[in-house]
């Protein structure tokens, strides 16, 4: 998308973000994982954004650092009980400009996929593999493409009905690019009598429709190929965790 940086997304949708955006994935499940892994070592997260993850974390008494491109996100964060103990960093959280090593980086809710070239997925991976400890993990949550959603490559769905709102989401896949394009719509009643409404559309953004599989293909264009786990929920859902150790050289 033309004009559309790293912040844009999180700049436009921080308003609306916890009120709209409730992923199908369980976040305590995702909690419960990442803090099996990171133990007693520090944890970063790419695109900290409102702190779903990162808060119950740190409850949890693991040290969480973030990084997120936009300042709105990060301050919702920081409006939250404990949200600014957590140290964030402003920046493209593909740069991982951070310092230091951690025992896990993670990033969740398929956000991985917001860097739409493998060159970009690459680099992310590459700076991520700089910033791990000797024995750390890089983990991704990720969603398994499904393009029978779609039909003549486009798609509208109801994401929820309430009495005074309706919130749908719709998409454009293109499928020769590997990209969907995809707005969250809200219609609300806007008071008065029952024919009058108002609409607010927030902000979308384009992401990449990837497969896991192609990110062991990006560890390797990074030169930081290792060993991957793989965790599929048993209902089957269109999720994976992955947890990749990439080859590193020695801390020095």
């Amino acid at each position: 998308m033309e004009g559309y940086g790293p912040e844009t997304y999180g700049e436009r949708i921080a308003d609306v973000y916890d009120d709209l955006f409730h992923p199908p994935t369980s976040s305590v499940e995702t909690v419960e994982f990442l803090a099996r892994l990171a133990a007693d070592g520090p944890m970063l997260e790419l695109a900290i954004g409102t702190g779903r993850i990162a808060l119950p974390l740190a409850a949890e008494g693991i040290e969480v650092h973030g990084i997120d491109a936009s300042d709105a996100m990060v301050a919702k964060l920081r409006a939250k009980p404990s949200g600014s103990d957590i140290p964030v960093t402003i920046g493209d959280f593909a740069d991982v400009e951070v310092e230091g090593r951690y025992r896990v980086i993670a990033i969740v809710f398929n956000t991985l996929w917001a860097l739409l070239t493998q060159e970009d997925q690459a680099r992310c991976v590459r700076n991520v593999a700089a910033h791990l400890t000797q024995d750390g993990a890089f983990v991704t949550e990720m969603y398994v493409p499904d393009p029978a959603r779609f039909d003549r490559g486009q798609r509208v769905h109801v994401r929820n009905i309430e009495s005074r709102r309706v919130v749908l989401e719709t998409s454009l896949h293109d499928p020769a690019n590997q990209r969907v394009s995809g707005q969250l719509i809200a219609l609300e009643d806007g008071g008065g009598s029952p024919c009058t409404r108002s609409s607010s559309a927030t902000s979308g953004r384009p992401s990449s429709t990837s497969w896991p599989s192609a990110l062991a293909f990006g560890c390797a264009n990074a030169g930081a190929d290792g060993n991957a786990n793989h965790s599929m929920p048993p209902d089957g859902a269109s999720r994976c965790l992955s947890r990749r150790e990439p080859e590193r050289q020695p801390d020095t």
